[in-house]
């Protein structure tokens, strides 16, 4: 994340705060986000020099102007007439870290060989919460080469349960006794 996507997240968080929006728009945020993920071409429109500004900042409006808090509307906007629309996703990061931080949440993320059910996430779920005294936000993602087990990062630690983590444990041990 850049030093501009901090502030400008975080300016945005702290204006959320001070309307008590925050909940609201960090749910916003994340779903324009994923439309601007599913959508990279209106994105790269958005961003076209060669389209006058007001005309993308229309374009905007047309598009989120009636579904999305006024505030999210117009920081894209902003974001927009600076040239930074680019920044989006780091901002979306700089206000998700500061709201779990706000609520005491912990965000972790579960890689597995095969997906995880309902009851195998919940349990994993209580058991991180347990371990970091936080709410867990947790995703989930599949890998088939961490063959069994899982790999689970929380909070920049990475906790690795994995038949290939252990292998690797095992491979570097024997390298170091045979060196």
């Amino acid at each position: 994340m850049t030093k501009t996507a901090r502030l400008y997240g975080g300016s945005l968080y702290d204006l959320a705060a001070e309307e008590k929006l925050t909940g609201v728009i960090l749910e916003q945020m994340q779903g324009i986000r994923r439309l601007f993920g599913e959508n990279p071409e209106y994105l790269r429109l958005l961003g076209e020099p060669s389209i006058p500004k007001t005309e993308r900042t229309g374009m905007i409006e047309e598009a989120f102007g009636a579904r999305a808090e006024r505030y999210l509307v117009n920081f894209l906007k902003i974001l927009c007439e600076r040239d930074i629309l680019s920044e989006y996703a780091g901002c979306c990061d700089a206000f998700a870290q500061r709201y779990n931080a706000d609520h005491n949440i912990a965000e972790a993320v579960v890689t597995s060989a095969v997906a995880l059910n309902e009851a195998q996430t919940e349990a994993l779920k209580k058991k991180l919460e347990k371990l970091s005294g936080k709410k867990v936000s947790l995703t989930r993602k599949t890998d088939a080469s961490v063959v069994a087990g899982l790999r689970v990062e929380l909070e920049g630690q990475l906790l690795d349960g994995t038949v290939q983590g252990r292998l690797a444990g095992i491979s570097r041990k024997l390298e170091e006794i045979i060196v």
